[in-house]
């Protein structure tokens, strides 16, 4: 028996996680983060870190006998998540914001204050697995493996965990699929066994541009429209501001063409969108830089591997070469709308190697 921190944001996975470590004999209490106060007032559905999530991960602790605790982490989400987020969306890139939010946040502070506490592992509702292995030196390591479940696996989300990490988590999830923990909440009546799935951004309640628009001070004076050219430099349109748009969007542009038109460039000091046909937004190549490898060293150069480029992206066939402090992903075949700020992941089947930030794409 082994004394486990769940982090439990009230919604089914998390809860099922609790219940599936109690189940197994571990000594369990549930830790909620209080991360973003504004819309207290307001019931969102299907977010998280609300208080009604906070109500429902307690009625869930009540439920399987466990304590239950809150985090008011808000001041440190804001300054390293919600602040990133803005930062990068206003230098023209499209940020990952949960990806921050797990790297800092919840395997940052969270797990340091839950060991702190003198519990020996945290768990979450993720659908991964780790496993003992080997890194590409033949040193031991634990390794980070895909989700059973396919549709659920959120590897991705995880890729800038590194041993210190995984050497203290649990992810009791990770053989499950999302319809088989449905049926272990229902089956031992957890209160949020029905439940729907939480949002992709918990700060987030209508789109990126509105929630811009309300969190920079002076955001219509900063951000003032600007030509729409096409490839060859040409005017065409107008911009709302840069921050609404992001590399591979077709719709809201306010365009007339005969072809279907697609953002595929944002350059932020001449304030202007560069747009083309579709096939203008497939690339060969990108340099990802601000890299993190699971196994704390990198294989070697160069290597094959499998590579997302975003959540629901299918991996696709790539040769990673070192540049310096970045690296340089040749695709078999080139990809849709790469986009800068977004992160590319880098796979052996099914085993998570690393990752990094998508710093620009190009074909030659």
């Amino acid at each position: 028996m082994v004394k486990v921190a769940v982090a439990m944001s009230g919604g089914v996975d998390s809860s099922a996680a609790a219940f599936l470590l109690k189940e197994q004999g571990h000594e369990v209490i549930g830790i909620t983060l209080r991360l973003w106060h504004h819309n207290d007032e307001r019931t969102r559905s299907g977010g998280c870190c609300s208080i009604d999530d906070i109500a429902d991960a307690r009625r869930v602790c009540d439920h399987l006998g466990i304590r239950h605790y809150v985090l008011d982490l808000e001041k440190e989400f804001c300054t390293s998540v919600v602040d990133d987020f803005v930062g990068e969306y206003l230098r023209g890139r499209t940020p990952n914001p949960c990806i921050v939010c797990n790297e800092k946040i919840k395997f940052g502070l969270l797990l340091q204050k839950t060991l702190a506490l003198g519990f020996d592992r945290m768990a979450t509702g993720h659908y991964v697995c780790i496993e003992s292995g080997y890194g590409s030196s033949g040193n031991e390591a634990m390794l980070l493996k895909k989700g059973k479940d396919s549709g659920k696996d959120q590897s991705y989300v995880l890729y800038r965990l590194t041993q210190k990490e995984l050497a203290h988590l649990v992810f009791p999830l990770g053989d499950y699929s999302k319809s088989g923990i449905r049926a272990v909440a229902e089956r031992n009546k957890l209160p949020v066994a029905h439940k729907p799935e939480s949002q992709e951004i918990c700060f987030i309640d209508k789109d990126y541009a509105s929630f811009l628009r309300s969190y920079v001070p002076g955001f219509d004076k900063k951000f003032m429209p600007g030509p729409i050219v096409n490839a060859e430099g040409a005017t065409i349109g107008t911009h709302r501001g840069l921050p609404f748009y992001t590399i591979g969007q077709r719709s809201g542009l306010g365009l007339t063409s005969p072809r279907p038109l697609y953002v595929n460039k944002i350059e932020v000091k001449r304030n202007r969108l560069v747009v083309g046909e579709k096939e203008d937004v497939f690339f060969a190549k990108m340099t990802v830089d601000n890299v993190s490898w699971i196994a704390g060293e990198p294989p070697s150069f160069p290597f094959n591997a499998e590579v997302k480029i975003r959540r629901q992206h299918h991996p696709a066939p790539a040769v990673v070469k070192k540049e310096g402090k970045k690296m340089l992903v040749e695709f078999e075949v080139p990809q849709m709308a790469i986009t800068p700020g977004q992160s590319a992941v880098f796979y052996d089947g099914d085993y998570t190697l690393g990752g990094g930030l998508i710093a620009a794409s190009s074909n030659s």
